[in-house]
């Protein structure tokens, strides 16, 4: 089931006894659990006393099943919202056991639910597809009884676009096509980034002011462009100090490192592509990727150039390789994303011939 899905169901059928939220995105979560909070808690005072919040990382399913079995003496309805879903999942032997981890309770609560109180199952730690697709049907299968469930996908770069353009539509600020993609881009496509964004654009903006690349480089929080570059150029004069001073300040703005490593990624596999095409200056490397369909302003176009610049088409190929070994590493669930960027680092910087794995 999608959001928009969950949304139209309240409106027709209700709120459900049980429901499954599933997967990375928050922007639509918020969107569901705001439409969920206006049908059953309408007031301030109802969410007072119906609103509960647990995590399974902390108490067990059974604690949550007693808790929403137990009539509430201050609220009439309730939501019961419980983070960390996964947890349940059986692991290792528990496995094969098909009550483990509170099947068996879940299904009995389910048969006959308390009236007017909803439960809230949320896991937004895993993916979808990719390497978290197996958790994802682990998850699904223990919670199979649960007949609702709303998937929330993260954003493609397709459709960040059409939620500018909606938002934009919406909030009246008018934007082209070229800062849509540097607001995507600068965004790295995050539907919840976007909405904030937009809403500060609209209170910016004057009444039929055109939102300009400028409009959005002074909004927008810059570590993502400003840093990642500077980071780049620091790699690229072989700057270990500076390098990993300037990671330091994008994980204490609160960067989050995959995207990062991605965003990295995106502007290594540029300047290579524009190295083999020999293409030299921003007009000719933003002419040579518009005929590829490939979008390309001329700010993008002045930043791959100075990758360029830093990196001979060897290195960059080494430091792609680099790249790939990161992004396996940041999935890995036992280094941390911070020692995962700083072994990325001091490995990208080393001179020739003094790393001889990747």
């Amino acid at each position: 089931m999608t959001a928009e899905q969950f949304i139209t169901g309240l409106a027709k059928q209700g709120p459900p006894a049980v429901c499954l939220f599933l997967g990375p995105d928050g922007y639509m979560r918020g969107l569901c659990k705001d439409a969920l909070l206006a049908v059953v808690l309408p007031t301030e005072e109802s969410r007072e006393s119906g609103w509960s919040r647990w995590d399974l990382t902390e108490v067990s399913l059974a604690q949550v099943l007693d808790d929403a079995a137990s009539m509430s003496l201050f609220a009439s309805r309730r939501i019961i919202w419980v983070a960390g879903a996964e947890a349940v999942v059986p692991k290792g032997r528990a496995k094969q056991d098909e009550d483990a981890g509170g099947v068996k309770e879940l299904s009995a609560y389910l048969s006959r639910p308390t009236p007017d109180t909803t439960i809230v199952f949320d896991c937004s730690r895993y993916d979808l597809d990719g390497e978290d697709k197996t958790k994802v049907e682990n998850l699904r299968k223990f919670f199979t009884a649960v007949k609702v469930q709303v998937e929330f996908p993260r954003f493609t770069p397709d459709a960040a676009r059409r939620l500018v353009l909606d938002l934009a539509k919406e909030k009246k600020v008018l934007i082209g096509a070229p800062e849509v993609e540097l607001l995507v881009e600068a965004t790295g496509a995050e539907a919840s980034r976007i909405h904030q964004e937009i809403e500060k654009m609209a209170l910016y903006a004057k009444p039929g002011e055109r939102i300009t690349a400028e409009t959005i480089t002074a909004l927008v929080p810059n570590a993502r462009a400003a840093n990642i570059f500077a980071l780049v150029n620091s790699i690229g004069r072989g700057d270990r100090a500076k390098s990993l001073d300037i990671l330091d300040t994008l994980i204490r703005e609160g960067e989050y490192l995959p995207v990062a490593l991605s965003f990295l990624s995106t502007q290594f596999r540029l300047a290579l592509a524009a190295h083999e095409a020999r293409v030299k200056g921003s007009a000719a490397i933003q002419g040579h990727f518009s005929k590829l369909g490939t979008p390309m302003w001329r700010a993008r176009a002045e930043q791959v150039e100075q990758t360029m610049s830093a990196f001979a088409p060897g290195r960059l190929k080494k430091a792609m390789l680099l790249v790939y070994a990161a992004d396996q590493a940041l999935r890995d669930a036992r280094p941390d994303d911070k020692t995962v960027m700083e072994d990325f680092v001091w490995k990208v910087t080393a001179k020739e011939g003094t790393v001889k794995e990747v």
